[in-house]
């Protein structure tokens, strides 16, 4: 167990940004699974919506450095170009 008030604070803090990223990644989660959905369904406008708010999401979590940068923009250039695929 910390000592140091400095410690306390630091796990504190762990505690809350952990929780924080957590809701974050299972919000991804979430929209790139209904645009998978939707791409299996092969219901390209249904797609394209979902697509539009997986990439706001996920621009979001890069934002907040809950994803990398280049992973957000990894996920959407993947979705996208199988969204495009069935249009």
């Amino acid at each position: 167990m910390a000592n140091h008030q400095s410690a306390i604070k630091r796990i504190r803090q762990n505690e809350t940004r952990n929780e924080r990223n957590r809701w974050w990644k299972s919000r991804i989660k979430a929209v790139v699974k209904s645009v998978v959905a939707a791409i299996d369904k092969k219901d390209s406008k249904a797609a394209q919506e979902s697509l539009k708010a997986a990439m706001t999401e996920l621009h979001k979590a890069a934002g907040k450095g809950v994803l990398h940068k280049s992973t957000a923009s990894r996920k959407i250039s993947r979705l996208s170009k199988a969204v495009s695929s069935i249009s």
